[in-house]
C-alpha cells in the first residue's frame, strides 16, 4: 500500500511540474509578443479584434469602436469613400456621408490662400463626420497647389532636388514649409511620398520617384514621415507593391513580370521604413503584380493586402488607387469593384465616380455580397485615424 502511495504521489508531482512548465512557457511567449511584436504580424482580424492597441492608432482604438457603434450601415459605408472633390456637387454628396475628399489642381486654379481655406471650412461644416482633405502635393511632376502663383511663389521642387542642392537638412526645412503651406489652406493629407524605386529616367514612375537605390529610398521615406507626424500633417505612401518600370495605369492594365524576391529585396523596404516611422496610411496601386497575383490588379487583391497587413505588419489606413482609373475599368466589368476592394482588405477607396460605388458596396451588403464585420474593420480604423488626426 505504501509503494502504490508513493507513486501515486510522484506521479501527482510530475503533473503538477509538467503544468508549471506549460505555463511558464505561455507566459514567457506572451512576454515575447508583447515586447517584439510578434502578435502584430498576425492577421488582421487578429489584430483588429484581440490586439488593438498595437498598431499607428493605438490610442484611438475604443473610442473609434464607440463611436462606429452608433453610426448607421448608411453612414459606414460612406466613411469607405475618398472621393474626387467637386464644389458643385458637395450638397449631393454630404448626405450620402463620404470620409472625405481628394483635391486636384482645378480645385486651386481661380483661388488664393484665404478662399479656397474658407471654401474648405465650409465644406467640413456642412458633414456630419468631419472629412479627410487630401491632395498630391509630391514636389515636382505633380504640385497641385503650388503650381500656381497665389499659393506660392514658384512650386515646389522634386525631393530629388533638394536633397541633391542641400542634403537632407535641406530637403527637411523644404517639407515643413510645403506641410505649413497645406495646413494653412485646411489640407490634412498629402498623398506623398512616392516610395516607389526607380533609378531609370526611362520610368514612367522615374519623375515621381526619389531616385535613389533601395537604401537612400528607404531613409528618404523615413525621414519625410517622421517630418509629417512632427507636423501634424498625414503622409501616405504610394503606390505599394512598388511600380518598378510599369507603365501609366492611368491610361491601362500594367503588368508586373518580376520576380517575388525583387519585392522582398527592394521594393518592399522604403515601405517598410515608412511603417517603422508609423505613417498613417498607404496607397495601393492598379498593378497586377504576377508573382503575388495574376487574376487581380493589386488594389483589388486579398494577396497583396495581405502582403502588407502579415508580411510587414502595417495597421495604419490602406487605400486604393482612384477605382476610376482605365486599369480597373478594362479589369472589372461587372461593377464589383469597390466590394472586391473592401473584400481584399483595403479600408477607404478613392474614386470620381462616389454615388455609384457607394450605392454598388449599400446593395453588397444588402445582398451579403460583404459583411458588416469587415465593414466595421474598415469604419473604426478610418475613425480611429480621424480622431488620431485631431478631426473628432
Amino acid at each position: 500500500m505504501k509503494r502504490r502511495k508513493r507513486k501515486w504521489k510522484r506521479k501527482i508531482i510530475w503533473i503538477f511540474l509538467f503544468l508549471v512548465i506549460i505555463g511558464y512557457v505561455f507566459i514567457i511567449r506572451d512576454i515575447y509578443d508583447i515586447y517584439y511584436g510578434k502578435k502584430e504580424m498576425k492577421k488582421e482580424s487578429k489584430i483588429f479584434q484581440e490586439k488593438i492597441d498595437y498598431g499607428v492608432f493605438n490610442k484611438e482604438y475604443h473610442s473609434a469602436q464607440d463611436i462606429v457603434k452608433n453610426m448607421t450601415i448608411e453612414e459606414k459605408i460612406g466613411q469607405l469613400f475618398l472621393v474626387r472633390y467637386s464644389k458643385t456637387k458637395v450638397d449631393e454628396y454630404k448626405d450620402y456621408y463620404p470620409g472625405g475628399y481628394i483635391l486636384f489642381a482645378r480645385d486651386f486654379e481661380n483661388h488664393n490662400k484665404e478662399s479656397i481655406k474658407k471654401e474648405l471650412s465650409e465644406v467640413q461644416s456642412k458633414h456630419k463626420y468631419p472629412l479627410i482633405i487630401g491632395v498630391d502635393e509630391e514636389g515636382g511632376y505633380v504640385t497641385r497647389v503650388s503650381k500656381y502663383k497665389n499659393f506660392r511663389y514658384d512650386s515646389f521642387e522634386t525631393p530629388r532636388y533638394y536633397y541633391d542642392q542641400g542634403g537632407y537638412d535641406y530637403l527637411e526645412e523644404m517639407e515643413k514649409e510645403k506641410i505649413e503651406l497645406l495646413k494653412e489652406i485646411g489640407i490634412n493629407l498629402n498623398l506623398a511620398p512616392v516610395a516607389d524605386l526607380s533609378t531609370n529616367p526611362n520610368d514612367f514612375i522615374y519623375n515621381r520617384s526619389f531616385g535613389y537605390d533601395t537604401e537612400k529610398t528607404s531613409e528618404y521615406i523615413e525621414k519625410m514621415v517622421n517630418v509629417a507626424n512632427q507636423n501634424n500633417m498625414n503622409s501616405c505612401l504610394k503606390h505599394f507593391p512598388g511600380y518598378g518600370n510599369n507603365k501609366d495605369t492611368h491610361t491601362g492594365v500594367a503588368i508586373d513580370e518580376r520576380e517575388y524576391n525583387i519585392f522582398l529585396e527592394n521594393d518592399y523596404k522604403p515601405f517598410m521604413a515608412g511603417i517603422q516611422a508609423n505613417v498613417p496610411s498607404i496607397l495601393v496601386s492598379h498593378n497586377i503584380v504576377k508573382s503575388i497575383d495574376e487574376k487581380y490588379p493589386s488594389s483589388l487583391s486579398k494577396r497583396v493586402i495581405s502582403e502588407l497587413r502579415d508580411k510587414l505588419g502595417y495597421t495604419g489606413i490602406i487605400m486604393t488607387d482612384d477605382l476610376a482609373m482605365s486599369a480597373v475599368k478594362e479589369y472589372v466589368d461587372d461593377g464589383n469593384a469597390a466590394t472586391l476592394a473592401i473584400n481584399a482588405g483595403e479600408d477607404m477607396i478613392i474614386t470620381s465616380d462616389f454615388i455609384q460605388m457607394r450605392n454598388e458596396l449599400l446593395n453588397a451588403y444588402n445582398e451579403k455580397k460583404i459583411s458588416e464585420k469587415v465593414i466595421n474593420t474598415a469604419v473604426t480604423r478610418i475613425i480611429a485615424w480621424k480622431i488620431h488626426s485631431g478631426l473628432l
